[in-house]
């Protein structure tokens, strides 16, 4: 076996941990498959002395690379809160792989990165680095270009945004967090029943009008209306997961982890009495959006 054939299966043994990294910056497996790839040609074309630590090298690698393709993202102005529809996903029309991007996903939760996707290209970094990966500060600094102290600001500055702050009580989320866990499995299952007995009488359902298919009324009152309702919704609710959204629980709808719906819900006495749908990006983007603590 060549030098070059023990560092190309080296490289091998580290690809599972890279993608997994590359994937939580990007939120895209096929970008993360492009990352790691880039990871492997510059390590390829590197002097072989350099290489005393290849799994931090390739991490710093894969970190500039993923920090790169996220400015440049920022720096399009790239619509982060209106990705296409599943079917139209860009990793689907690249040929990517569903299955691991299912496993992927699963594995990360769609509400956390709902949530990474809006944070700050050099904060998501040093979140994931530190928080998921456990890199000391620094060693992520250098991939930043920031000191270790101003790194560990911007990680913790992540956290607060990651975690939120509740609104409510504890008893109070806990409760919401139920109805709402309820209402989706309902929806989920089709089960019009199950979703009226979660309804006030006098619920009422709002949506703006890119949340919902043209001739549709952006406003319904009425358990059995909302409920029938339901139904335009149920497809998506399989892509949907409670978050905690303005400091109460809410409800994300993201194939893929992107953020393509959100619905704030207002629960009293354990009954749904009014939801909205958001879709709109501009209605999207001042969103408070964070994860619920398992």
């Amino acid at each position: 076996m060549t030098e070059f054939d023990t560092l190309a299966a080296s490289f091998e043994t580290h690809r599972p941990r890279l993608r997994g990294l590359a994937y939580r910056m990007l939120g895209s497996l096929s970008e993360a498959d492009d990352a790691v790839q880039e990871s492997w040609l510059r390590l390829s074309r590197s002097d072989r002395d350099d290489l005393h630590n290849l799994p931090g090298w390739l991490t710093t690698v894969v970190s500039r690379v993923c920090l790169d393709l996220l400015r440049s993202r920022a720096s399009r102005r790239e619509d982060l809160v209106a990705r296409p529809e599943p079917d139209d996903h860009p990793d689907a029309r690249r040929g990517g792989d569903p299955e691991q991007e299912a496993l992927l996903l699963d594995e990360v939760g769609r509400a956390l990165l709902v949530v990474l996707d809006r944070l700050a290209p050099a904060e998501r970094i040093a979140f994931v680095l530190h928080d998921m990966f456990a890199v000391p500060f620094n060693e992520i600094a250098p991939v930043l270009d920031r000191t270790p102290a101003t790194t560990k600001r911007l990680a913790s500055r992540a956290r607060v945004r990651v975690r939120g702050t509740p609104a409510v009580t504890t008893a109070q989320l806990r409760q919401h967090r139920q109805v709402v866990e309820s209402f989706l499995a309902a929806s989920r299952a089709g089960d019009v029943q199950a979703v009226v007995a979660m309804l006030d009488p006098d619920v009422v359902r709002r949506a703006d009008r890119a949340a919902i298919p043209a001739g549709r009324p952006t406003e319904v009152r009425g358990a059995s209306a909302v409920a029938e309702e339901i139904a335009v919704f149920g497809g998506r609710a399989r892509f949907a997961v409670p978050v905690l959204l303005d400091g109460d629980v809410g409800i994300v709808v993201a194939p893929h982890g992107r953020l393509q719906l959100a619905l704030t819900v207002t629960i009293t006495h354990g009954k749904i009495t009014s939801y909205q749908l958001i879709a709109d990006p501009v209605n999207l983007a001042p969103l408070d959006l964070a994860i619920l603590d398992t």
